[in-house]
């Protein structure tokens, strides 16, 4: 290989190929280290010549392309998922609601100043992916985007995280040397070399991403499958499933090839003989993640961020590649131009340049967000006010999709503190939210809230309780909070744990093999709930009319079944059941020295009663079509023939319940059988009235700044307006919809 090769493919620190500026003598060419890393040991023998290889020149490329693709997705995010197209629903001027900050002082804006805001942070995202005014789109972007995210603690999640780290490294790096308009305006910047450390925050934080998610999946629940349950049922698996069974394909695919590629994704990136079967991985993996989950621009976000792991002049040597008349449009391919951001090597009849006061600052900052972001993920022991059956907000410590939740029953009791007048509160009320109901520190900002709220409905000094009961991973259904405690007054602090939270039962976990076991014997009609609850403790439960063949089954502890309205008791041990009276309350109390699991095991007799005759209809009008059915129809069937209705008040119910059924299937099979661009037509549909009503909203908001409120009559108009929905092709318009409802009642607890 000759010596120009050899410098082409060798490597700096971060394991990408170097410019021949950045040549190192020839003995260091050879060896092992520099081949595989792009750096030797004696890079990082002292602290002049670490700061040396940070700001070594890097070609800007890669990164000028990335910093491109960021904002452009940032731009499409905006409308979305930080929910530009909603902002008057969330944030009604006047509207009594409970909001979840992260400080309690912290309060929305009036709407049309939200409204100006996330103008401010959409154009700061539209100048980072230009790289026009680059520092201060930054700015724009990065302040409105935190302001956002610490005023709904509902919203967080590891991606929306994700995007706030990447935007503040952005306003350090120098991402706008590559392809942006201010290299236009600046000849310095134009197309100019980029120290390293630059690459490496990046590839440090994409690295950290991975692995720690990895890591955190090795939880015996992710590793043993419980976590994404049901997630193999999706279509997108079923290929595996020609050679797989379901429950193969949810352990072996789901769970331990997420685990595997977490694991293992940063370091196959990282080299060059790996990287080619990671990209395809990765790419694979978040093209499904695309299409499992709604999580908005964070599966293109991370294909994004691959490319940084390939040598920095990628984009050059691709464009290279193109035909020479795209050259015009296109970023340039010509080597970078020398920075005075870099440290450079000595080189013939030139002195090696040394570091300044920035290249110092680059290396040290790289250091400690390194080290930052490393202890982030496990400083739960800090913030233990945060801890409840997971650690922490689901927000930093980069566990997606560890944990997931099902909640079988919230009760909110309020007392009035003067009369104690007792009542109860719907689940949500004064909320726009639900995922209160697992945090600790949100249900204290909730039950404050309710306190200030309830006053104007005479209610004096309430004391708040709550009665959440949630199954995490499959477990039983158990509390989550102590029932007993007054929310209001209770203590809680960010810094030592929780008094009233209920310890998860982790001793009962391998309970959850026999459940399957369980299930596994019942019939499709018969539906069955896991209960386990601590001594001293009871639940209190109504029996619908609709679940006539309701009983209870012991399997563990010792329990006394109360009917409320007989007053008879019942005393219940391991391996004993009795049959719950429909229409009435009945309250189970723990008597056993430890927790008591149960079983609830029903059936919803209305819904079986629903279903066959529907079915009972279906074969009817298969009869009345093919001819077998001598008798004709009575007029009150008709519809079912064909399949309008003229008058929906004297219609049968079941008639207009069964139609409803059939249209829903046939909607289904539309769909399912719809062309590639029919589904595209839909896509792009749906994507274009979101951002039409984003684009209209801000310009009635802007307006109204500049120029006030017009009349509410035509503030109504224009809103009605602008909220025109997509009508999906595959759905025919209908005049009559009525209110019959199909879903079978579930046994509430």
């Amino acid at each position: 290989m000759s010596a120009d090769v050899q410098v082409r493919r060798r490597k700096n620190a971060s394991g990408k190929a170097a410019g021949p500026e950045q040549a190192q003598p020839r003995k260091r060419i050879g060896s092992l280290m520099c081949r595989i890393f792009g750096f030797d040991w004696s890079d990082l023998s002292s602290w002049h010549r670490f700061v040396c290889l940070m700001n070594r020149p890097t070609d800007p490329a890669g990164l000028g392309l990335f910093r491109f693709l960021f904002g452009l997705l940032m731009v499409l995010d905006i409308p979305q998922e930080r929910g530009m197209s909603y902002l008057d629903y969330k944030y009604l001027d006047g509207l009594d609601v409970c909001r979840f900050p992260l400080f309690n002082s912290l309060r929305p804006l009036p709407l049309d100043f939200m409204y100006l805001v996330y103008v401010i942070m959409l154009l700061g995202a539209l100048g980072i992916m230009l790289g026009c005014f680059y520092r201060l789109s930054c700015l724009m972007f990065l302040l409105p985007y935190w302001y956002v995210f610490f005023l709904d603690k509902t919203s967080w999640n590891n991606h929306s995280y994700l995007y706030g780290l990447i935007g503040f490294q952005l306003c350090l790096l120098n991402a706008n040397r590559y392809w942006s308009v201010d290299g236009l305006l600046n000849p310095r910047k134009h197309n100019a070399h980029v120290p390293l450390w630059n690459y490496t925050i990046l590839r440090a934080q994409i690295f950290i991403v991975y692995f720690i998610a990895g890591v955190k999946k090795l939880d015996a629940d992710w590793v043993e499958g419980y976590s994404m349950g049901t997630l193999s049922r999706h279509w997108l698996f079923d290929p595996f499933k020609l050679f797989l069974s379901d429950d193969m394909t949810n352990l072996v695919v789901v769970h331990w090839g997420g685990l595997i590629l977490d694991l293992t994704a940063g370091y196959l990136l990282f080299f060059d003989v790996t990287r080619p079967v990671a990209l395809f991985f990765v790419s694979y993996f978040h093209c499904m993640n695309s299409q499992l989950f709604s999580i908005g621009m964070f599966s293109y976000t991370m294909l994004a961020t691959s490319p940084l792991f390939c040598y920095p002049d990628w984009p050059r040597r691709l464009i290279a590649k193109l035909p020479r008349f795209l050259h015009y449009v296109l970023p340039p391919t010509q080597p970078p131009q020398e920075s005075t951001e870099c440290v450079y090597p000595g080189r013939k009849g030139r002195a090696a340049s040394q570091p300044r006061l920035w290249h110092k600052l680059g290396a040290i900052f790289t250091v400690l967000y390194i080290i930052e972001q490393l202890f982030l993920p496990y400083s739960h022991f800090i913030t233990q006010g945060y801890n409840n059956w997971t650690n922490g907000l689901y927000g930093y410590s980069w566990d997606m999709m560890v944990h997931s939740r099902s909640h079988q029953h919230v009760k909110i009791t309020y007392r009035d503190g003067i009369t104690g007048e007792i009542g109860y509160l719907n689940p949500g009320v004064f909320t726009q939210t639900r995922r209160w109901k697992d945090h600790s520190d949100m249900l204290k900002q909730y039950a404050v809230c309710l306190q200030g709220l309830l006053g104007a409905y005479n209610i004096s000094q309430p004391e708040i309780y709550f009665d959440v009961w949630v199954s995490i991973n499959d477990r039983f259904q158990q509390r989550l909070f102590d029932p007993t405690v007054d929310i209001v007054k209770a203590e809680w602090s960010p810094f030592q744990k929780t008094p009233w939270l209920k310890p998860l039962l982790v001793d009962l976990s391998p309970w959850r093999a026999k459940f399957q076991e369980i299930e596994d014997t019942l019939d499709n009609q018969t539906d069955i709930v896991f209960i386990a609850d601590f001594p001293g403790l009871f639940l209190e439960n109504f029996v619908s009319e609709d679940l006539g063949n309701t009983s209870i089954h012991i399997l563990q502890g010792e329990v006394n079944v109360e009917i409320v309205k007989e007053e008879r008791n019942t005393t219940l041990r391991e391996g004993d059941h009795m049959q719950l009276p429909a229409g009435e309350y009945h309250k189970v109390f723990t008597v056993s020295p430890g927790p008591s699991c149960y079983m609830y095991i029903y059936v919803n007799t209305t819904a079986v009663t629903l279903e066959q005759n529907l079915t009972r209809l279906l074969e009817l009008k298969e009869r009345a079509e093919n001819g077998s059915e001598t008798i004709q129809l009575p007029p009150e069937l008709q519809p079912i023939i064909s399949g309008t209705v003229e008058d929906i008040n004297n219609t049968d119910p079941l008639v207009l319940a069964y139609l409803r059924r059939q249209k829903r299937l046939e909607l289904s099979e539309r769909r399912r059988n719809a062309t590639l661009l029919q589904r595209f037509e839909r896509f792009c549909g749906k994507k274009y009235y979101l951002l039409r009503r984003s684009f209209l909203m801000t310009a009635i908001a802007m307006r109204n700044l500049a120029l006030g409120r017009p009349s509410l009559e035509q503030l109504a108009q224009e809103v009605s307006f602008a909220t025109i929905k997509y009508e999906d092709p595959f759905i025919k318009s209908e005049k009559h919809q009525d209110n019959l409802q199909l879903d079978p009642e579930h046994l509430e607890l």
